[in-house]
């Protein structure tokens, strides 16, 4: 930002612009969290995809304001620099716009298995910065590009979104359902959203895949930046190591996971406790999910099921989110979200507390905690190595 603004301005003294880069550069990992965590807040509470973008809009669009105000009063601009981009208010909802759209676009080629998230999303904020510094100083082409790359980046997001959003409150009420997420564990509350998707858009079926090893951690682990640590209490427990970057989140949905095969067993044996496994199946696709992501699971759920619709459970939580918007990215999928309220979640099943998860898996749980080397499931009886279940 600041090679940008002062190339462009000749204003390598300023001290207004090196006072606002200078901070920007020390606040931008902690403003990015915040950024974050109020989409994420306003998520949780209304669930809705739009509301979201909007918050974390409004919030970048006061920080970028600020910035471009300090650095107009400190004498870098121009009288007529930001006239064709509507003035202080205009550039700043402009660049807005676009970073946000370059980010949402960064994360979706992650999604896709195209460059690491980290890297995206600062080449993507890059990449904005000098663009915007160069509509900024006129340059003729740059500046009505730019005005068009912000409306065109703005109409994306938010469409998409409102897209979104009517897909959940306008649906047809029958298809199949999928239900994603790492179920760590699968808990009372899971089955409850899968009875009520049965009923509630009458699907003939739901098919569940739990979260394998998440990308973020699979690639974590293949540069080093964080290991498994430990086995306790039958979870793997991640940990970074000297080699992770101290801005990275590598743990947004926590660090403590039991082993996705075990997780596929306490799924099945919740289902068949319930009287569901003739209307819900769970899908493992191990091969699949490694090389696409749920992008590919998606795909190949919708080429098993051709002309069928497709509704998508998820939560208000982080983890639910962070599906939904996979689900938007695989087309035209009717979201059923959900509002979490009931205090029932896995991280509270983690930490102790009882009484909500299915008899089955609480029983497991327990022999998981005791490290017994066999665990019985359903009368199922799975040998315990080292936290993964398998058949015995």
């Amino acid at each position: 930002m600041y090679l940008s603004y002062a190339a462009g301005f000749d204003a390598w003294g300023n001290p207004a612009l090196i006072g606002v880069t200078a901070l920007i550069g020390i606040a931008l990992p902690a403003y990015s969290r915040v950024s974050n965590r109020i989409e994420q807040r306003v998520n949780y509470a209304l669930v809705l995809v739009t509301a979201g973008r909007l918050a974390r809009f409004a919030a970048q669009f006061a920080f970028n304001l600020a910035a471009f105000l300090i650095i107009q009063l400190g004498g870098v601009f121009g009288d007529t620099s930001l006239s064709g981009l509507g003035g202080i208010v205009g550039a700043a909802a402009l660049t807005t716009a676009a970073s946000q759209g370059a980010q949402y676009v960064a994360i979706m080629l992650f999604n896709r298995n195209l460059g690491d998230l980290n890297r995206n999303v600062m080449l993507a904020l890059a990449a904005n910065i000098v663009v915007t510094a160069a509509a900024v100083v006129g340059i003729p082409v740059v500046q009505p590009a730019f005005v068009v790359l912000g409306i065109g980046l703005a109409a994306f997001v938010f469409g998409s979104g409102i897209l979104s959003d009517l897909r959940g409150v306008l649906f047809p009420k029958r298809g199949i359902g999928i239900f994603f997420g790492t179920f760590n564990p699968f808990h009372i509350t899971h089955l409850r959203l899968i009875r009520d998707a049965l009923e509630h858009r009458n699907l003939e079926r739901v098919i569940v895949h739990p979260t394998l090893v998440p990308k973020g951690h699979r690639l974590a682990l293949e540069r080093g930046d964080i290991v498994v640590d430990r086995l306790e209490n039958g979870l793997q427990i991640y940990e970074r190591t000297d080699r992770a970057d101290p801005y990275v989140d590598y743990f947004p949905t926590g660090q403590r996971f039991f082993a996705p095969e075990t997780r596929r067993h306490l799924i099945e044996g919740a289902l068949e406790e319930a009287g569901l496994s003739n209307q819900v199946e769970v899908a493992f696709m191990p091969e699949v999910y490694d090389a696409r992501g749920f992008h590919g699971v998606i795909a190949e759920i919708k080429k098993n099921n051709p002309g069928k619709p497709v509704h998508g459970i998820h939560g208000s939580d982080v983890g639910g989110m962070m599906v939904r918007a996979i689900m938007d990215e695989c087309g035209w999928i009717y979201p059923i979200p959900i509002r979490r309220r009931d205090g029932i979640s896995a991280t509270a099943v983690r930490s102790g507390a009882t009484g909500m998860t299915p008899e089955s898996i609480n029983a497991a749980l327990s022999q998981l905690k005791s490290d017994s080397s066999q665990v019985v499931i359903n009368e199922r009886k799975f040998r315990n190595d080292k936290g993964v279940l398998v058949p015995a």
